[in-house]
């Protein structure tokens, strides 16, 4: 029987983590082109459009507060519907919330460059398509009815990955951090691409590149599920 601490380490380059690092980095693409191809909003950071949404009145920015509301509703949509979609329809296969954000990404591309195809900015109508996508990539991966892995929540995954480095410290191993850590790097390399994407494509062309990477995952996850299905209580727990 393996130890603990050999199964951690193992998980830290199995196929589940793999993906996330992919769906971390698209993550972070996605919130590079909503934050520089707008005026600064942001899809991924639901604590600054919380603070946003509260604050901006007394700067005198009143529709910068109701853009940071109508995106952090949308992002709660995004995880409200593939939520109900995983429990009644999915049957808990990470593939069911990638592929709901490859529509929603190709609904904002497609919204995006009908409304004003030689802009190079999105606008927020388009943004909200690409919130509501978000949420649901952070559905990818559920435990329990929870998230186990989440994608976008960067604040959190710096605090575990300070407890790890603690427990790593006391008397641990690295497995108790590099995960994060793994998962962090994914993220900033996602939103350096997407900076540096953003000097040769337009807002809705960057959104198609997303949404044929949001595929790709896509079809890799569902393919893998094929050979290798969860087991009944993984899927009811899911």
């Amino acid at each position: 029987m393996k130890r603990p601490s050999d199964e951690r380490r193992k998980a830290l380059f199995d196929v589940e983590a793999r993906l996330s690092w992919v769906l971390a980095a698209l993550a972070g693409l996605l919130g590079a082109a909503a934050f520089i191809h707008t005026e600064g909003y942001f899809v991924t950071f639901m604590t600054g459009n919380t603070e946003r949404a509260v604050l901006s009145y007394f700067r005198g920015q009143g529709m910068f507060g109701l853009a940071a509301f109508l995106i952090i509703l949308s992002f709660l949509s995004g995880v409200v519907i593939a939520s109900l979609c995983r429990r009644h329809f999915w049957s808990g296969h990470p593939h069911g919330p990638t592929m709901l954000t490859t529509f929603a990404l190709i609904s904002a591309a497609i919204f995006d460059a009908t409304v004003d195809p030689d802009a190079n900015d999105i606008d927020l109508l388009t943004i909200l398509f690409v919130a509501f996508g978000i949420g649901s990539l952070n559905t990818s991966f559920t435990k329990n009815g929870e998230v186990s892995v989440p994608l976008s929540y960067v604040t959190g995954t710096w605090v575990k990955m300070g407890q790890g480095i603690e427990r790593h410290i006391s008397g641990g191993d690295y497995a108790d951090w590099l995960g994060y850590f793994l998962l962090l790097v994914s993220f900033a390399t996602g939103a350096l691409a997407g900076g540096l994407l953003s000097t040769i494509e337009t807002g809705w062309s960057m959104l198609t590149t997303a949404a044929a990477v949001c595929l790709i995952a896509s079809v890799y996850t569902f393919l893998h599920e094929r050979s290798n299905p969860p087991d009944a209580a993984e899927a009811a727990a899911a």
